[in-house]
């Protein structure tokens, strides 16, 4: 009785699951009957980098900075959360050509709302500023989108729009095209002069922003040669045939008086509690003091720009002549002594694990920070990873693993609002020998390796 009854809720389980994939295998075709985004974007216009910035006051103030290194670059590190910001809406507020930005995500949240509060500024100053977004973060957004796009100084582009607004989830799931393949990039520009690359998108949590989860991040502000050459791999993104503009993506037209109201929105965002106290809490921010009493502190050294070519999302997964990673090999294979690896998302597949194993079977200490189980945002990527562990483990690799929990102690160490009470990895970076350094969007995963578009500088 009881063994019949086990069989009886198997069976019922399995009509449920049959019931809802047919739901979704038919909501699927009624998708892809309705009007739909076409192949390619129409025409529009292009934009590249100015060239001509010597005249500007970032450039004015960097280049006796630059002429005192000739032929280097210079960079500062910006592990906390409220520095990033800080060093962020300084540079928007010193912009005088051009802002570009792009990012996976782009919160709507109170750091989302004061960023665009600054580029809203900025482009009211006469700057010009471009905004090239992934669409997975920008659901039920069109409306505001549209709203900052009618600025006659700002330009939206959505990369690898979904083709339909509505029923983003589906799409997703169904995997429609190459909506599973996402632009991971993450850069931020001024002047063709300053840049900051690293791991941080726009959103409360990457700085510091966000009472109940702090991410441990890593972006680096550089000055010098290499940032021209952060401007052209942006304006390959911003003029390639997956990038579109807003306008040709959005249907929704906001009138005047919608405007309006959008705007008195933002305003009461930015002018929340949240917001005034993190606004106060920048103030205790070190990079703010730094700049305060002109003596912010340059790491001086080359940087070589990776980038993935755009149209990695739109050819087969083993087109490697389009991934970063080729680029990447020859640096793995000078490894004499250490490699440090932090990755939040840390999935070595077969081929990692026998790259690791090498290593550490020819004396290199190969050490990888990663997040525990507790700590990953995302519990699958947890368990892929978790297949690789004791194999890396009996190879000598040694695995480290974020504790989630931060102690009393370790919370006041957080600055911004109030200590987060939870902890998880979000910095993409290696070390080389101690003398050579990644820093950037990739994670060393097969979606970071194989699927999405990645950015990131080696720094000698």
């Amino acid at each position: 009785m009881e063994r019949r009854g086990r069989r009886g809720a198997g069976q019922m389980k399995r009509l449920v699951w049959r019931a809802i994939w047919i739901k979704i295998i038919v909501i699927a075709g009624l998708l892809a009957g309705c009007a739909s985004l076409p192949k390619q974007p129409p025409p529009r216009m292009e934009s590249t980098a100015f060239d001509d910035i010597s005249d500007t006051s970032l450039a004015r103030a960097i280049m006796p900075r630059l002429a005192a290194h000739p032929g280097q670059d210079g960079f500062v590190l910006l592990p906390d959360g409220l520095d990033a910001f800080v060093a962020r809406a300084i540079l928007a507020r010193h912009a005088e050509r051009s802002i570009d930005v792009q990012y996976y995500l782009y919160h709507h949240d109170t750091v989302g709302a004061l960023f665009t509060s600054l580029l809203l500024e900025a482009a009211e100053r006469g700057v010009r500023v471009r905004i090239l977004v992934d669409d997975m973060d920008m659901g039920g957004r069109d409306e505001p989108v549209m709203a900052l796009d009618t600025h006659p100084n700002i330009e939206i582009r959505f990369f690898n729009p979904f083709s339909r607004r509505g029923w983003r989830g589906l799409q997703f799931l169904t995997g429609f095209g190459t909506l599973t393949r996402r632009m991971h990039n993450k850069s931020f520009i001024v002047d063709n002069t300053v840049a900051i690359l690293g791991g941080r998108n726009i959103g409360d949590e990457y700085f510091a922003a966000d009472p109940a989860l702090s991410f441990a991040d890593l972006d680096v502000l550089a000055v010098g040669a290499v940032v021209p050459e952060v401007s052209r791999a942006f304006d390959l993104y911003w003029n390639s045939a997956q990038a579109w503009a807003a306008r040709d993506v959005i249907s929704v037209r906001p009138t005047e008086q919608r405007r309006q109201e959008l705007s008195e929105m933002l305003a009461q965002r930015t002018g929340s509690e949240k917001a005034a106290r993190y606004l106060d809490a920048l103030e205790s921010s070190e990079l703010a003091r730094a700049l305060r009493e002109h003596r912010v502190p340059f790491y001086w050294g080359k940087a070589t720009l990776v980038v993935d070519d755009p149209a990695k999302i739109s050819h087969k997964r083993d087109a490697r002549e389009l991934h970063l990673i080729g680029s990447l090999a020859s640096y793995f294979e000078d490894i004499k002594d250490e490699l440090i690896v932090i990755s939040p998302y840390f999935v070595p597949g077969k081929e990692g694990v026998e790259f690791f194993s090498r290593l550490a079977a020819r004396g290199v200490r190969a050490r990888i920070l990663t997040n525990s189980l507790a700590s990953n945002d995302v519990g699958v990527v947890h368990a892929g990873y978790m297949r690789y562990r004791r194999e890396l483990l009996r190879a000598g690799v040694e695995l480290y693993e974020l504790n989630k929990a931060l102690s009393r102690e370790e919370r006041k160490e957080v600055k911004g609002l109030g200590g987060s009470s939870k902890a998880s990895l979000h910095a993409k970076t290696f070390v080389i020998d101690r003398r050579r350094t990644f820093i950037g969007s990739l994670n060393l995963d097969p979606r970071s390796l194989y699927e999405n578009t990645e950015i990131g500088l080696v720094i000698d």
